[in-house]
């Protein structure tokens, strides 16, 4: 077996330089050298060694072979060591969504992008949108929705506000992603660029004016809204709905609103959801129910697939109304209240209606409503649900009072006791008593809430009284009974009336009326019977704050008094007008009243039924009863016909976010002892009146003075009261 064979060159030496390495003749002929090849300078093993050694592949090798070696004595091949060696196949990176947002947003540059117009929404914000709005026709609505949501908005300028800027800016730009796909953009973009503020590392000439400027310019954040195409809806599965009999299954669709093809608006889904809920309930379905809706979106096909799932599960009419309490309120009377009749279509509104009308009574203090079938739909036609109706009793005795002054009153103490629901159902007891300088009153009555009919009033009152007032002094008792339909915050009714009649006995005179020094009139007693009933026609739009329409009342009360063995037949009637324009936030209000006493002269009229004008309710500027014929002393006679005009602008303003109203005001009015107006003394008014606005109406404070005054009126006068003044 030969022997391996080193050969060890002489070593060379180290070159000292970069021109000691490159030979001279490969600087004069490079090609030559270079084909020339290395000269043998390292060392070389030719070995048949067992343990396979091979030489180092890195470097060539020359080999000395001994002459007893043949070629038949090579090895076939050679193991370099690189048999096994392979490259791995080189893998694509994975993708950057965000370097493919930004090659979506500049590649259509190169063919154009929708031009954009910036909108400034704060000091520090700014949206740039597409120019044409017909590129985003929603662009308004955008705005306005991001103005109320953006977190960035609410921040103050300031340094304090810098640091919260980025963090913001980020979520302000999920919320116009949000806001971009509920308008129907699912593929729009929204680019954020954010600018000044702080920084730093800033070195260099200049390093320190640079960082004083960077660090006083305030952070501003742009938003370029790039919408995309707007998707629209495709497909849309209503369930059950389409198999309904008509006409309901068209109209209740029709309610939906929604056609494939509209506009893909993910508010108007949610809105037309709730339309049709309601629908289905106004409609005869009880116990319908509506699944939360489900959308798909294709955005090969730039649609969404609506999926509402409606299950109306059958039609039904109302039956009756069971009580819970029948001893205190029985399920007659409250099918009574209710504004519908058993074998009416249901409503979900008129069970809601009942409900409040119950509450509205004061009786009870909770009141739950619950439909239940009593017969099933069949053969195409309508189930039956009965209505139980469970409530709480609440307190039935109240005892309230008041005490108060008033430069037309005096001072007044007022207490009242009342016992509802005594003679159920809603039969009330009440006590009341007055005590002042001015008025004295005791007085028992019978109250029956929804009479035979929703909101129909039974009232009896035995009272008895001594009142002065500025023109009457009287005392006497007598007794009252209404029957009427009244107009209520619950329901505020076009046509409201009232019949009623009255028996009274009082003994009564002109106040201070004295034929001479020391000798005043005596009183006289009259013994007055009547009838009267009012009819008011209201078309405005708020019971005690109206801004538009209209209100007509018409009082008629035949009457016949006896006195002095003599009677006397008459006819007292009154008529009311007032109207309602509203010219942008202002209200311009104006109300007419003329009255007349027909069939008797004035002296054959008690005092306390005859016509007086002047007061809050009246001619402001004036004192209560304070207008109209007086006697030589300047005390009130009153007359027998009145005449009125009023005008004024009700003038909203700032001021405690909107709740003061100014009022400017000019009142005129006019009383004659005839029966026919003659205007001959008529008085003007005018003032200015300021109304605060209340969740219960507005309350009222008015200051006037008299334009034509006479001796005996005061130079300003000031109302208070709830309500408008007409």
């Amino acid at each position: 077996m030969a022997v391996p064979v080193v050969l060890q060159p002489e070593p060379e030496p180290v070159p000292e330089s970069l021109d000691d390495l490159i030979p001279q003749a490969a600087v004069a002929d490079p090609d030559s050298w270079a084909a020339g090849g290395v000269p043998n300078s390292a060392p070389v093993v030719a070995s048949d060694d067992p343990l396979g050694q091979a030489p180092d592949p890195s470097f060539d090798a020359a080999f000395t072979v001994p002459g007893d070696l043949s070629d038949s004595d090579l090895p076939a091949t050679i193991d370099d060591g690189t048999s096994d060696f392979a490259l791995e196949e080189i893998q694509p990176l994975p993708a950057d969504p965000e370097l493919e947002g930004l090659a979506s947003i500049t590649a259509p540059a190169i063919g154009g992008l929708p031009e954009l117009a910036e909108t400034r929404v704060s000091s520090t914000l700014v949206l740039a949108l597409p120019a044409v709005a017909a590129a985003f026709p929603e662009k308004d609505e955008f705005v306005r929705r991001f103005r109320e949501l953006s977190t960035l908005r609410e921040l103050d300028d300031g340094e304090e506000a810098a640091p919260q800027v980025a963090a913001r800016a980020r979520a302000d730009e999920e919320l116009l992603g949000d806001i971009l796909r509920n308008y129907g953009y699912y593929i729009g973009e929204v680019v954020r660029q954010l600018s000044g503020g702080r920084r730093a590392g800033v070195n260099g000439e200049g390093a320190a004016e640079e960082a004083a400027e960077a660090a006083s310019r305030e952070p501003s954040v742009r938003f370029d809204i790039l919408p995309g195409p707007r998707y629209s809806f495709g497909t849309i599965d209503l369930g059950a709905l389409p198999a309904l009999a008509e006409p309901d299954a068209s109209r209740l669709r029709e309610v939906f609103g929604i056609a494939s093809g509209d506009p893909l608006y993910a508010d108007r889904i949610i809105e037309r959801e709730i339309e049709l809920r309601v629908a289905l309930g106004e409609s005869g379905y009880p116990f319908a129910e509506v699944a939360e809706p489900e959308l798909l979106i294709d955005h090969a096909r730039e649609q969404g697939d609506l999926t509402l799932d409606v299950q109306p599960k059958g039609k039904y009419v109302f039956g009756d109304v069971v009580s819970s309490d029948p001893r205190f309120l029985s399920g007659r009377h409250l099918g009574r209240i209710a504004r519908f009749d058993p074998g009416d279509t249901f409503q979900q509104s008129l069970e809601t209606d009942l409900r409040r009308a119950i509450i509205a009574t004061g009786l009870v203090s909770s009141v739950t409503i619950t439909p239940r079938e009593t017969r099933a739909p069949e053969g195409g036609q309508p189930g039956e649900v009965a209505l139980d109706v469970a409530m709480e009793r609440a307190p039935l005795r109240t005892i309230a009072g008041a005490i108060g002054y008033g430069t037309e009153d005096g001072l007044k103490v007022e207490g009242r006791w009342e016992h509802r629901n005594l003679f159920p159902p809603e039969g009330a007891l009440r006590l009341r008593g007055i005590l002042g300088t001015r008025e004295a009153l005791a007085s028992v009555g019978v109250r029956r809430n929804n009479f035979r009919g929703r909101d129909q009033v039974l009232t009896v009152d035995l009272f008895a009284s001594d009142i002065t007032t500025q023109a009457v002094d009287s005392r006497g008792f007598g007794l009252r009974g209404t029957f009427e339909k009244v107009s209520n915050f619950l329901f505020q009714k076009p046509l409201s009336w009232q019949l009623g009649g009255e028996l009274l006995y009082t003994d009564e005179r002109n106040r201070d009326v004295r034929i001479a020094p020391g000798a005043p009139v005596p009183r006289q007693a009259y013994l007055i019977g009547g009838l009267f009933g009012s009819v008011t026609l209201d078309g405005s739009d708020d019971l005690l704050d109206p801004t538009e329409g209209y209100r007509a009342t018409l009082f008629l009360a035949p009457e016949v008094s006896r006195t002095d063995g003599s009677e006397s037949f008459y006819l007292r009637a009154q008529g009311d007008a007032s109207y309602y324009q509203s010219f942008g936030d202002i209200v311009l209000a104006g109300r007419v009243r003329a009255a007349t006493i027909q069939g008797a002269g004035i002296d054959d009229i008690a005092p306390s039924r005859r016509l007086y004008g002047g007061g809050g309710a009246s001619v402001r500027g004036y004192g209560f009863q304070g207008v109209g014929p007086r006697d030589d002393l300047g005390n009130p006679t009153g007359g027998a016909s009145l005449v009125e005009f009023v005008l004024e602008a009700r003038i909203p303003t700032p001021l405690f976010d909107g709740a003061i109203e100014v009022v400017p005001f000019i009142d005129a009015g006019s009383v004659s002892r005839g029966s026919t107006p003659t205007f001959g003394d008529i008085r003007f008014g005018a003032g200015v009146g300021i109304r605060y606005k209340t969740t219960f109406g507005p309350i009222r404070v008015d200051v006037a003075t008299p334009i034509n005054s006479t001796a005996f009126d005061s130079p300003v006068v000031v109302y208070v009261s709830l309500g408008q003044a007409f």
